[in-house]
């Protein structure tokens, strides 16, 4: 326990898994804490004289499946492994932290989300900017960027980091600056300055300076890497060989996603249960590490020319070439997950069949490596060209390792025959002992006459002979008795004892040696480690514009032209998700937008609720976005003028948490929008101003409509949906805004949605249609019809809707039931006036009831 508190003082904060013989073992309020995450038995344990102390532990081979549990709990996880062999000491056996496992550090597999990166992100805050750093240690991608709160927030919101480091001097300052919805650790003051950041990053890539990685000018963000990776060393990862290099985010390569854009789009999640996102649409992906490229590539839309074209031009080759594709989806899914594989290799934690798993994939890449060669794509040939299938290594695994080894080097059977003669002597003995002890009791039966002799093992005398009673006597007197049985007596010899010896040694030095030739394998491979993640990034990227291959195929997708203009032309554009929830042999309804800063810059969307107002702008985003990031799209055709920023303010959300209401969220992200657009912005708004009162609401969208129409440099193309129809007055007093409506189709009392966009203002809602399709009792859509006629034919007067309104209220209260002058009425009156409900019987209460329905039934 002394040994124990020892080591738990260097790690606070972490959960500490104490190795304890065959066992995992937690004390105190560890013991506590893992025994409610991981819902084992929580015991306690005599501690000294009078005193007890939690106790909850699980075996050691079960690690990889309750570690997991702990870390997505939020908890840090100090692993306590023994240091030495128990059998070499006679005192406490010496332990010490092996690992230190965050939310944002690891590289278990069972913890890593395959599809996504698990990143550790450090913030240092300066007075006007802030530095930032993201590093993935499972496959060795280190970030750095500096810019504004508002950049790097976006950038947090892209990259969604599992964990955020910073100073402890700051923690007001990131609660204000991001809120509270991220694990975070914080680290002591003295790290983060500019001197002791900038010589760790020197001396980890043994360099002079960072101009070579294009940081050298980006002082806050140097600081955020170099404390990046001090907090890595401080986890205990000492073998970092795999994190070759930093690049810079070029933000001004990237169009602009802000953390709303990226939420309302539903790009990556949904806060709707069950709904499906783009990202799940376009996964069609072979491997993990295409899979987490595409996200990437889906968060960072592009916004230069040339590699959009290019990405488009390999994504047409692909989608013809069908047999082509198919052999380079096969190699890519026999690589796997090369990226990570290689980070593994780096740690020095890679298993024997990982390192299989590695010459599979070396072989894939050679096979694609061929197969784009041949191509007439020039792309694809420059691939090729930068692919390395690392031949030598490969043979090296090859021969060095057996093909099927197992997942753990101390169950042996790792290292091929014919790589290590002293350990093929010593697996002769060990394994070939059977044959060498069959022959002694062949030969020592022929020699002393006795049929029934057998040699035999166990752990108290070892190897030995076994003579039943009846040929006692034909024992020779160099053997030496050992254990009388009731049939039989047991006997060892020189012989046996020397051979015995040998097996029980040889197991020893099989196992250290097979570990040693192992370690240095992994040590060579480790020099391999930049051209092989190049291969990961190459391979990757083929993968992705393969699924754009297939997708455009499969869904029908086309070629957009993606150019400098300044129009987005859309013809028969679908929503790519929508159309993908359709019931069976449903047709997507589709439409056209048009947008220019000319002559249509703003089009005003009115329409019922529930037409398709919403799906309308979000397909207008992502058929841009999915243009951008070289992907074809589901239209009939398309040309995209370059955006630089969409922006979206799409439906009503509280955020109580903080104190905000619906109208104030709204009116933030409303404000964004406006103080970032740009002549090649694209905004998307859905109903803004619905969060307060009517002319409120009214005046705010007609000044923010006004706003984008009359800027003086910046002509943002903007759809903007509301179900203020009196926004429609805008389009005859500034040229550049037009009117568009989904259409409906009335039949009497039913409205059938059309989903068409359509030229032209609306005058109704039909909210009250939508009622009724939502099962709205009756009684309530019957009155709410009355006061909407009354309501709108108070309006024609020329009132306004507040006088309106108390008109209709003073009139519902005044509609009584004995109000009117009605003979009948004034009967039924009398006789319920005349009525003692106190003495009433029930059989009289039924004759009243039915003479007040036959004076109903005369009239």
């Amino acid at each position: 326990m002394q040994q124990h508190s020892q080591i738990k003082a260097k790690y606070p904060g972490a959960l500490l898994l104490f190795r304890v013989g065959d066992f995992y073992e937690t004390f105190g309020e560890d013991a506590v804490t893992t025994s409610r995450i991981l819902g084992i038995i929580l015991t306690k344990r005599a501690n000294g004289s009078g005193t007890s102390i939690e106790l909850a532990g699980f075996p050691h081979h079960s690690l990889d499946t309750y570690l997991p549990k702990l870390v997505r709990a939020g908890q840090r996880v100090a692993i306590c492994d023994q240091l030495e062999d128990p059998k070499a000491t006679k005192t406490i056996v010496k332990r010490g932290v092996t690992e230190l496992v965050t939310p944002g550090v690891s590289y278990n597999d069972n913890i890593l989300s395959q599809k996504s990166n698990n990143y550790v992100a450090t913030l240092h805050f300066e007075k006007n900017q802030i530095g930032l750093a993201l590093l993935d240690i499972s496959t060795g991608e280190f970030l750095a960027a500096q810019g504004d709160q508002e950049y790097i927030d976006q950038l947090l919101q892209s990259f969604r980091p599992n964990e955020i480091i910073f100073s402890k001097q700051k923690q007001k300052e990131f609660t204000e600056a991001f809120g509270e919805g991220f694990y975070t650790y914080t680290l002591d003051d003295w790290a983060f300055t500019f001197d002791f950041a900038s010589e760790t990053l020197l001396k980890h890539f043994e360099v002079k300076n960072l101009k070579g990685f294009g940081i050298d000018r980006l002082p806050s963000a140097i600081v955020a890497a170099g404390v990046t990776l001090y907090y890595i060393n401080e986890t205990e990862h000492r073998n970092l060989q795999h994190i070759s290099g930093i690049s810079r985010i070029e933000h001004q390569k990237y169009m602009w996603l802000d953390r709303f854009t990226v939420r309302n789009l539903e790009l990556l999640d949904s806060g709707n249960e069950n709904a499906i996102t783009l990202f799940q649409v376009l996964d069609q992906t072979a491997s993990p590490m295409g899979a987490r490229l595409l996200r990437k590539w889906i968060l960072m839309p592009l916004k230069e020319l040339k590699p959009i074209e290019e990405r488009l031009e390999v994504v047409d080759f692909l989608q013809v070439k069908e047999a082509l594709a198919e052999s380079l989806l096969h190699q890519i899914k026999q690589i796997g997950d090369l990226e990570r594989l290689i980070s593994k290799i780096g740690l020095q934690k890679a298993n024997p069949r990982e390192i299989i798993q590695l010459k599979r994939a070396l072989l894939a890449t050679a096979e694609v490596k061929d197969l784009c060669g041949q191509t007439d794509n020039l792309f694809l040939q420059q691939l090729a060209e930068q692919l390395n299938p690392c031949q030598l290594i490969r043979e090296k695994i090859e021969k060095e390792i057996f093909p099927e080894p197992p997942v753990q080097i101390a169950k042996g059977a790792v290292i091929a025959d014919g790589v290590d003669e002293e350990l093929d002597h010593l697996r002769k003995i060990a394994f070939g002992g059977k044959d060498f002890l069959l022959e002694i009791q062949r030969r020592e039966a022929e020699e002393t006459g006795i049929p029934s002799l057998k040699v035999a093992f166990n752990s108290v005398f070892g190897y030995y002979l076994e003579v039943t009673h009846t040929h006692k006597d034909k024992v020779p007197s160099g053997w030496i008795r050992k254990q009388t049985l009731v049939n039989a007596e047991r006997y060892i010899t020189p012989e046996l004892k020397e051979y015995e010896e040998q097996i029980l040694g040889a197991e020893e030095k099989i196992f250290a040696i097979e570990t040693r030739l192992y370690q240095h394998l992994l040590h060579s491979i480790s020099s391999y480690i930049k051209p092989i993640q190049l291969n990961a990034r190459i391979l990757a990227k083929l993968d992705v514009l393969l699924c754009f291959a297939q997708l455009a195929k499969k869904n029908r997708y086309q070629k957009p032209v993606v150019d400098a203009g300044d129009r987005i032309d859309i013809k028969g554009g679908r929503h790519p998700v929508i159309e993908k929830n359709l019931p069976l042999g449903e047709e997507y309804i589709t439409n056209d937008v048009f947008l220019d800063s000319e002559t249509q810059q703003i089009i005003i969307i009115t329409g019922p609720n529930m037409a398709g107002k919403s799906a309308i702008l979000r397909q207008t985003g992502l058929i841009v976005l999915m243009a951008q990031i070289g992907c074809f799209v589901p239209v009939k055709e398309a040309r995209i003028g370059l955006v630089d920023k969409i922006f979206t303010r799409v439906g009503a959300s509280d955020n109580l948490s903080s104190g905000e209401s619906t109208f104030m969220v709204e009116m933030n992200e409303t404000a964004s929008i406006l103080n970032n657009i740009s002549s090649r912005s694209l905004v998307l708004l859905d109903e803004i101003g619905r969060g307060t009162s009517t002319y409120d609401g009214i005046s705010i969208a007609w000044s923010i409509a006004e706003f984008l129409h009359n800027h003086p440099s910046e002509k943002a193309k903007t759809l903007f949906a509301t179900h203020y129809h009196e926004l429609n007055e805008l389009a005859s007093s500034f040229y550049r805004i037009k009117n568009f409506n989904v259409a409906v189709k009335e039949t009497g009392q039913k409205i059938i949605f059309l989903r068409k966009l359509v030229p032209g203002g609306s005058e109704h809602s039909f909210g009250i249609h939508v009622a009724k399709l939502a099962g709205m009792p009756p009684k309530v859509l019957s009155r709410a019809g009355e006061i909407l006629k009354k309501l709108e034919a108070e309006r024609t007067g020329g009132e306004n809707i507040k006088e309106s309104i108390k008109k209709v209220q003073k009139q519902a209260v005044q509609l009584q039931m004995f109000s009117i002058d009605d003979p009948v009425l004034i009967k039924i009156r009398d006789v319920l006036n005349a009525l003692d409900v106190n003495t009433l019987t029930p059989v009289e209460a039924l004759m009243k009831l039915d003479e007040i329905q036959r004076l109903i039934k005369g009239n």
